[in-house]
């Protein structure tokens, strides 16, 4: 049987950097995964190696395969350059004239990777290459994919395209090197011969289809033979029947509902940057993508690895592609990513795996807000994108605000806040967007909106933080980019280091261990994952999502796994609301009193599976009551609302964490599961209340609803205020006990300074607004804790804060505390991404004779007693005041 002799290349070449020192470097890798030295360098890397003279026959030529070499790429073989490649991410060949080979020959590449010296290589400036993620997480430079050497007869095919539609019909076209006739047989999944046909441009039959899904990953071959006389060349090509298509503004797989639920994926690696290490390692990661929930990945900004396209067509797994990234559009740019793009169609097109593409990320290399030139090329581009693939919808740029569409297959957008930070936010954002928001499109009149656009909503997501001790190599040593991120969101992204600040911000005092907190974090991370995927399935227009991300990147800790790609702490859980059918319990609140009734608005999100028959949603509250819900026969892509239900919670002398359990069963099969937690509160003990004062007229009612007695100043206990004023300050010096509740807004009337100059609500203390800061709660999570000790120790939950206080979740950081006193003196506080910026939410000072309480929780916002996590807040924080150390005065 004719084949191509293939030698593999790869393996240890010698390899040097600029005028730098030989040394040995395996190929393929990116030279920044292998030398220290190197991590942040782009410039010219040097290539050399040996090999032998292949066997060539009469009629044969020997042709050099490179699958990529970043960015641009001169071959030379025995001192004669034999080809030139610009392009980082796509193959190039390179034929070899069979008088210049010897018994052993010098293969050399040089591999040039710009960096921002424009004036250093002027034809290929950094800023107007596709470069993708590079500017985020470091240069990818060299051979960074397979290199090899193939023997081929001089009439061999060079390219073979396939469009199969599910009617069975297959269209193939050929490219042949030289002459010849072409013969192409389609073998089914199971090898068989089910179609055949001569010519290079063919339409060939199958008369009975298995359709390619993510749960049935059905794939063909087509081989195709070239004969001049006799057979003189072979290749297989696999491909698969598979459609996806948008249509009134839903999805359709193989004609079929089908609702995305994706995740981002940047497609790096933990010690070899973009180079997978293994098509095994490949396999791990996708079966664990499966196990969430997951029916499809973002590949971001970033042409991978060809073994990812077939690993995903083999396991079952829906990719959306993009294009890499420029940083500036030119008439340069504009060109190379369009050429890249045609690259992507020629090497990647027959992969059933692949359904959508995008032109631009988030305004990335463009600026659309500002040019009508540019928003027009995009709208050519996709024109021009749908004529040469209309088998795949196409995304022209996958916006945040203030970005938008102009002319797209799926009306997508990016939004992030946290919960329960900006849970208010997250709700309103999702509603707009599901109503079909006109934010979400050119305002320029520009835009050709069908209006029957699918809504995705394409990133959302929160940091959880990994376990470092699942990081380190076999020598115990940390990952090398655990010093990487110093620049990103005002500092907090950068790892190094992170044990030494949970220590340093003692941070044990609240979470008991580092590891804890870890676990912590995590579970953090999840519940906000949980609430934002429960809120865009109860609003029935949007149709799919993808989470940033699937797993960690470097310092960019919001993956579903971490880079190593070692689950999450949620990771059994978090198929049960990343599922195609999700039950979605919809609280107002996420506290209560105990025996009162909780109010959960139940629904059923159907998504590519119909509830073809009558079911049952059974609910249950641990260690009490329980009951059921019929839930009718609903169509697939569709939200079925189940009314309110009432559930009453257990009457209990201790405030706890209470369990809502909900299980929708037809027949004897469980078609979805899933749970919600109530803080419940015990009945609030009012013996022994102390004495306050406040000349605050809405501290002082709420006072009195709450059945304090209420005294004069000189006879309190503590005395509340929202700001200290000068007479304030001379009490506190005096001895008194004070809780100041600033809500950043107030400043002192008088002031003890000389000057007289403004000054914060408290004495060396700032109060610094959550908006426009690392506080705020969006991308980079800011992780916010409550110690449960003392006072604080019956509020249920923690130590970090949830859903519960979503009321109550402080606007404002109080700074100016030494790392010592989060071990003592501060009950709740927050760091941001890894361990950054400490602030304190609830916080002690001593001021002369007397101390404070302060506190930025928003208590106020609710009438007394209608949440009872801002009464619980309030009791705790008064009966903390009132336990203040003073000197008698």
């Amino acid at each position: 049987m004719p084949r191509r002799p293939t030698l593999s290349l790869d393996g240890f070449w010698q390899f040097r950097h600029g005028d730098g020192p030989w040394r040995a470097a395996q190929v393929p890798l990116p030279w920044q995964a292998q030398f220290a030295d190197l991590r942040q360098t782009s410039g010219t890397g040097h290539y050399q190696r040996s090999f032998a003279m292949p066997d060539l026959g009469p009629g044969q030529l020997a042709v050099l395969r490179f699958g990529a070499v970043s960015y641009h790429a001169t071959v030379r073989v025995n001192g004669v350059q034999v080809g030139l490649h610009e392009g980082g991410y796509l193959p190039f060949e390179c034929p070899l004239p069979p008088d210049l080979l010897q018994d052993d020959n010098l293969l050399e590449v040089t591999a040039l990777l710009p960096d921002g010296d424009a004036a250093a290589t002027p034809d290929f400036p950094f800023a107007e290459v596709p470069h993708g993620k590079q500017s985020w997480y470091g240069p990818i430079g060299g051979i960074w994919q397979s290199v090899s050497l193939q023997v081929r007869p001089q009439s061999h095919l060079q390219h073979c395209a396939i469009r199969a539609t599910l009617d069975g019909s297959v269209a193939v076209t050929l490219a042949l090197n030289g002459s010849g006739e072409a013969r192409v047989t389609i073998l089914d999944p199971q090898g068989r011969e089910v179609a055949q046909g001569t010519g290079l441009d063919l339409r060939l039959k199958v008369a009975e289809v298995a359709q390619w899904s993510p749960n049935q990953p059905a794939l063909y071959q087509a081989r195709v033979e070239v004969t001049v006389g006799d057979i003189v060349d072979e290749t297989t090509h696999t491909f698969g029947f598979r459609s996806f298509e948008s249509k009134g503004g839903k999805l359709f797989l193989n004609g079929a509902p089908f609702y995305m639920r994706g995740a981002l994926d940047q497609d790096y690696y933990p010690e070899t940057i973009c180079t997978p290490p293994s098509v095994a390692y490949l396999e791990d990661q996708l079966l664990k993508a499966k196990a969430l929930g997951l029916n499809l990945l973002r590949c971001h900004i970033k042409v991978p690895d060809p073994r990812y396209y077939e690993v995903a067509d083999r396991l079952g797994m829906l990719i959306w592609s993009e294009i890499p990234n420029v940083g500036t559009f030119t008439a340069a740019s504009a060109r190379r990513m369009q050429e890249t793009m045609q690259g992507i169609l020629d090497r990647d097109a027959n992969h059933p795996c692949l359904v959508i593409w995008t032109l631009i990320n988030e305004d990335w290399g463009t600026k659309l807000t500002e040019d009508a030139g540019q928003r027009a090329w995009l709208k050519g581009m996709y024109d021009w994108l749908k004529a040469a693939d209309p088998t795949r919808l196409v995304v022209d740029n996958s916006p945040c605000k203030p970005g938008f569409h102009v002319k797209t297959d799926l009306n997508d957008y990016h939004y992030y806040r946290s919960v329960p930070e900006r849970r208010s936010e997250w709700d309103q954002l999702t509603a707009e967007f599901a109503a079909g928001a006109d934010w979400a499109w050119s305002p320029y009149g520009d835009a050709d909106r069908r209006g029957d656009e699918p809504l995705i909503v394409s990133e959302f997501g929160v940091w959880g933080l990994p376990d470092p001790a699942l990081l380190v190599d076999s020598t115990g040593a940390e990952p090398w980019w655990m010093e990487t991120g110093s620049v990103w969101g005002d500092g907090v992204a950068y790892p190094h280091g992170v044990q030494d600040r949970f220590a340093t911000y003692q941070l044990a005092h609240a979470f008991g261990s580092f590891d804890a907190f870890i676990q912590a974090a995590q579970w953090y991370q999840f519940a906000n994952l949980k609430y934002e995927i429960e809120s865009m399935r109860a609003a029935a227009p949007i149709q799919g999502y993808v989470i940033t991300e699937f797993t960690d990147v470097h310092w960019e800790s919001n993956g579903l796994l971490d880079m190593n790609r070692n689950p999450r702490v949620f990771h059994h859980r978090f198929a049960e609301i990343n599922a195609d059918t999700v039950i979605v319990p919809r609280l107002d609140r996420y506290s209560c009193y105990a025996g009162a009734a909780v109010a959960i608005e139940l629904s059923v999100a159907l998504g590519g599976l119909a509830l073809a028959e009558a079911a049952v949603l059974h609910w249950s509250v641990a260690g009490g009551a329980a009951g059921q819900v019929p839930a009718p026969a609903s169509p697939a892509q569709s939200v079925v609302g189940l009314g309110t239900l009432q559930v009453p919670m257990p009457l209990t002398d201790r405030s706890q964490m209470v369990t809502i359990a909900f299980r929708l069963m037809q027949g004897g099969t469980e078609l979805a599961r899933n749970a919600v937690e109530v803080a419940c509160y015990a009945p609030r003990n009012t013996e022994n209340l102390p004495p306050v004062a406040s000349t605050d007229p809405d501290l002082l009612a709420r006072l009195r609803a709450l059945g304090y007695p209420i005294v004069a100043p000189d006879k309190a206990d503590v005395i509340l205020c929202r700001g200290l004023e000068t007479p304030d300050i001379k009490a506190l010096q005096a001895g008194k006990r004070y809780l100041v509740l600033p809500n950043g807004s107030g400043k002192r009337k008088n002031s003890l300074r000389q000057d007289h100059g403004p000054m914060h609500d408290l004495p060396d203390i700032g109060v610094t607004a959550r908006d426009g800061s690392i506080w705020r709660g969006d991308w980079i999570a800011g992780f916010s804790w409550i110690t449960r000790k003392g006072a604080f120790a019956d509020i249920p939950g923690g130590p970090m804060i949830d859903l519960s206080f979503d009321r109550v979740v402080p606007h404002h950081v109080l700074t100016g505390f030494k790392s010592w006193e989060f071990g003592g003196l501060v009950h709740a506080g927050l760091v941001a991404g890894w361990i950054h910026k400490p602030g304190a939410l609830i916080a002690e000072r001593r001021v002369g004779k007397g101390a404070l309480v302060a506190s930025t929780f928003r208590l106020l916002a609710d009438a007394p007693l209608a949440d009872p996590v801002a009464t619980a807040l309030l009791d705790a924080l008064i009966r903390t005041a009132a336990d203040l150390t003073v000197e008698k005065h």
